[in-house]
């Protein structure tokens, strides 16, 4: 059964997934101690928005333990072991594939806080922008080398270069290692290609071009804000499909159409559009209940898609995370209420769900790992 949380309750339950998973010697949270033991450099910069969301330091902790694994040319690693190394690259320490760069939306959340932004964390920052800049741009958008590298590990969208449209797990995860063995490395260890896959994913540029408006302003940078408004006009010109009021995404090695799977993505995509009307027409979308606006959350997949499963990993469950990008965006265009009521629904459902890594928006079952770290987002949602 579904219960309710007073907000108050709900800052203190995110408090504990937090520190419950805290690794003080690390200095971060390991999101879920027998499922996900290691870190991830989205799940940390989406741990110190809620550290920060409930006026803790450890927001400031978290993300400067994951620019410590910077490389020198800026590069971050989606991910650094903890323990066991894993097959993602030639380094046995880290990843050498990245993850949609939040770190400049927890850095604006810290400020936000008055938790305070340090010199380090603002060029740290810039850093990681700037490789993207000068390492991942083709075409005038930025391009990943891997499913890994989006965050949205299972999506349809990656369907065609899997072959299937069904989701198993060890078929994916035969591909997933496949493509570690077709990606190419620099002499660091960061990804630099791949000969099997390359895609230009709406959701990706979409968080990179916020995240340049954003670290612009913090760091008085015309440059990053002229990058952001550039990389902005990309989207709007090579990714917009006017027939679903909607980005999708655009592949360049491998793939096909499977890009164009109406997947939540391609909504939350205009946090980064200029246009304000394309931005308009994909954030209605989330208050459609045909389309991604169900009764515990937002789907991630329309009810009527074939693909669309409620309960099944990135086949339509809700998601904390994307759940506050959906904030950020309405928040960008100024709808303030169409966040605030978004928000409000998540910061019931993800207590309801036993702070779950996802849950059913149609019943509000918990899925996945539970408890999990970002669901602690829930304190800065309501």
């Amino acid at each position: 059964m579904v219960t309710q949380d007073r907000p108050g309750g709900v800052r203190a339950g995110a408090r504990r997934v937090l520190e419950d998973a805290w690794q003080p010697e690390e200095g971060y949270c390991v999101p879920n101690a027998r499922i996900y033991p290691h870190q991830w450099l989205w799940d940390s910069c989406f741990h110190s928005i809620a550290w920060a969301a409930v006026g803790d330091p450890r927001a400031v902790v978290e993300l400067r333990s994951l620019l410590a694994r910077q490389f020198r040319n800026g590069f971050v690693p989606h991910m650094s072991y903890r323990g066991e190394t894993i097959d993602r690259g030639p380094r046995r320490d880290v990843s050498g594939f990245t993850q949609p760069p939040v770190y400049a939306l927890a850095l604006d959340a810290i400020r936000s806080a008055g938790l305070g932004v340090d010199r380090d964390l603002l060029a740290s920052t810039r850093r990681g922008l700037g490789y993207l800049l000068r390492h991942r741009m083709r075409g005038g958008l930025c391009f990943v080398v891997h499913p890994w590298e989006t965050g949205c590990d299972d999506s349809p969208r990656w369907d065609a270069w899997v072959g299937a449209s069904d989701w198993v797990q060890d078929i994916w995860l035969a591909v997933d290692l496949r493509l570690v063995e077709a990606a190419r490395f620099s002499p660091q260890g960061d990804a630099t290609g791949s000969a099997e896959f390359a895609c230009a994913p709406s959701l990706f540029n979409g968080i990179l071009s916020h995240a340049l408006l954003v670290a612009g302003r913090l760091l008085e940078d015309e440059r990053l804000r002229a990058a952001s408004h550039e990389l902005g006009e990309a989207m709007d010109e090579l990714l917009w499909d006017e027939a679903q009021g909607m980005f999708v995404d655009r592949p360049l090695v491998g793939g096909g159409d499977s890009g164009r799977i109406p997947t939540i993505d391609g909504a939350l995509s205009a946090l980064g559009s200029v246009r304000r009307d394309h931005a308009l027409a994909c954030l209605e979308q989330l208050q459609a209940p045909s389309r991604f606006a169900a009764p515990h959350g937002l789907r991630y997949l329309p009810p009527d898609h074939p693909t669309y499963r409620p309960d099944q990993y990135w086949r339509g469950s809700a998601w904390p995370q994307l759940t506050y990008l959906a904030v950020q965006a309405c928040r960008r265009w100024g709808l303030d209420d169409l966040a605030a009521t978004i928000g409000a629904q998540a910061s019931r459902a993800i207590p309801a769900a036993g702070w779950s890594e996802h849950w059913n928006p149609e019943t509000g079952e918990g899925l996945g790992a539970r408890p999990h770290t970002w669901s602690a987002l829930a304190a800065a949602l309501g």
